[in-house]
């Protein structure tokens, strides 16, 4: 059965926290099985439809989780080659054991060239970047010695999530991913894009893939955006990603005034169908 996702508003810097504890709570409590926040560090332009993240994901799902039970919390995505691998190890370890293993770590290579300037990191050759400190990551979970002591180790998984349709992405997502998220797409390029990744994933091989790889099947999702109109389009997109093999479907409802209306609404129609 396909798992219904959100992704939560976090657009407006005016938008006070308890409206994201809100949403939050009533896609719990309605039955959405995990909600996503976005990344952004410094971009180029204002906040808005094009960059979302004004509030840093990995500290608002450690307050959100606080505030829910059940719900998972994962980000779409974390631009990663902007981070240190080390660091981005510990917070999702941490958050993963303070949320009662709730949290599902969405990995990205980036898009913005503006916004790897402002930062001071290299644009060029974020593909590798991202790779070696999945890679890192990855070896820190399972209790790789790298020199130092690392805690807390996961006492279960956490789930990696890829997001990205480029063949970098999905091969990333083979080697690495416990679970895909594309964007954009209709059920035809769903169900075609899923069918790359488990080419990539079927190589005698892998791509390159980590020694763990082979027996952690990926999980494949995408998003859809609700950006207008009447919620029937919307429905019918997603009963036809499902029926294409979408496991999971995460549907981004717009802005804080509009989600909480469009979300009810999209779960009870979707369900009801």
């Amino acid at each position: 059965m396909v798992e219904l996702q959100v992704v939560l508003p976090d657009e407006s810097a005016a938008m006070s926290p308890e409206r994201l504890v809100e949403l939050a709570v009533v896609a719990e409590e309605l039955g959405y099985g995990t909600a996503w926040l976005p990344d952004h560090l410094l971009p180029p332009g204002a906040f808005g439809s094009t960059y979302g993240g004004v509030y840093e994901p990995l500290v608002t799902i450690g307050y959100l989780a606080a505030r829910t039970t059940r719900i998972r919390f994962g980000t779409s995505v974390l631009v990663l080659p902007m981070r240190s691998p080390y660091v981005v190890a510990k917070q999702a370890a941490t958050l993963h054991r303070l949320s009662g293993e709730r949290l599902v770590l969405g990995i990205g290579a980036g898009w913005e060239a503006a916004e790897f300037a402002a930062v001071g990191a290299s644009f060029e050759d974020r593909g590798r970047r991202t790779d070696e400190s999945l890679a890192i990551i990855r070896g820190l979970f399972a209790g790789e010695d790298r020199d130092g002591v690392f805690e807390p180790k996961p006492r279960t998984t956490v789930p990696i999530m890829i997001g990205g349709t480029t063949r970098p992405a999905l091969r990333r997502a083979a080697r690495f991913g416990d679970e895909w998220q594309g964007l954009g797409l209709d059920a035809a390029g769903f169900a075609a894009t899923v069918a790359r990744l488990q080419a990539l994933s079927a190589e005698p091989e892998g791509p390159s893939r980590s020694p763990n790889a082979a027996v952690r099947p990926v999980r494949v999702g995408t998003r859809l955006d609700w950006s207008s109109g009447e919620p029937v389009p919307i429905v019918e997109a997603a009963h036809e990603l499902a029926a294409a093999g979408a496991e999971t479907i995460a549907i981004s409802f717009g802005d804080e005034q509009e989600a909480l209306d469009r979300m009810t609404r999209f779960y009870a129609l979707f369900t009801a169908a």
